[in-house]
């Protein structure tokens, strides 16, 4: 081979090569995520962030539950499907739940942490014990978003997930606890337990953070989340219903994108 063919072809596949780059750029960072966006069931929310930030504006937890219903709704359907409301974070909580995981007995009241959203601490929270000891325990914030959404009624966007354990943070050293990756079984958890209890008459997902693998918390705890956001439309007035809630399509995009991330799981777990 004459060293001016190989040159054309070494310029031909470093044109190959360029042309591939653009594409996957193209892609990943321009196509894909906005064809996996999708607020058709709550246009409003397209322009809220969908992480929340520790008070030391690191970011935190990611959103990935919503409710659609008044406060008072949301209490009474937590109450009806076995949740506790969270105490504010006082001295008497803190020693509270500081006892209650020294001394492994019940603290179904126990306080969470603050955390911020667009620039405001949670409304409300809400945890659901596991075990006796207030060191493992699922719970989830929630902040009001929309005074009105698409339904006529207020729209409030939270966080889930489950505490495994009390320890030291990775990014402050503050005590703190810290939460199980699979943010998204709490996530399901929520609307299951509150469809369980006949609290909702429907469901349907919008875009959150999007697909993340290895995302992290401000407590420096490794999470993984498809990105989904579920939300939840509470029954008026929180009255049970037997009905099966009715569940909203999503655009066929996200049906790829969710086998997509299953199999990315499955890939995942394999290689472990």
């Amino acid at each position: 081979m004459s060293m001016k063919h190989r040159h054309t072809v070494w310029r031909s596949l470093g044109a190959l090569l360029l042309a591939l780059a653009a594409l996957y750029l193209i892609l990943a960072y321009l196509v894909l995520p906005r064809l996996w966006q999708h607020y058709e069931h709550q246009p409003s929310l397209a322009s809220h962030p969908m992480v929340t930030r520790t008070t030391q504006d690191i970011p935190g937890d990611p959103i990935n539950v919503g409710l659609v219903g008044s406060k008072p709704e949301i209490v009474r359907a937590f109450a009806a499907a076995g949740w506790h409301p969270a105490d504010a974070i006082t001295l008497r909580s803190s020693i509270d739940i500081g006892l209650s995981v020294v001394l492994d007995r019940p603290d179904v009241e126990a306080p969470v942490s603050t955390l911020l959203f667009e620039g405001r601490k949670q409304d409300l929270a809400f945890e659901k014990p596991v075990g006796q000891s207030a060191d493992r325990r699922h719970h989830v914030r929630f902040w009001l978003v929309l005074a009105s959404g698409a339904e006529g009624r207020p729209v409030w966007l939270g966080a889930a997930s489950f505490d495994v354990g009390v320890g030291l943070s990775r990014d402050t050293g503050q005590i703190t606890h810290h939460i199980a990756p699979d943010v998204d079984a709490d996530r399901d958890l929520v609307i299951g337990d509150l469809a369980k209890a006949g609290m909702l008459v429907s469901t349907y997902q919008v875009s959150g953070v999007g697909p993340t693998l290895n995302g992290r918390n401000g407590g420096g705890d490794r999470y993984y989340t498809d990105g989904e956001v579920t939300i939840g439309v509470l029954s008026p007035s929180a009255a049970r219903t037997r009905e099966v809630p009715a569940m909203l399509p999503s655009p066929t995009a996200t049906g790829l994108k969710r086998k997509v991330w299953s199999l990315g799981l499955e890939i995942r777990d394999l290689l472990r």
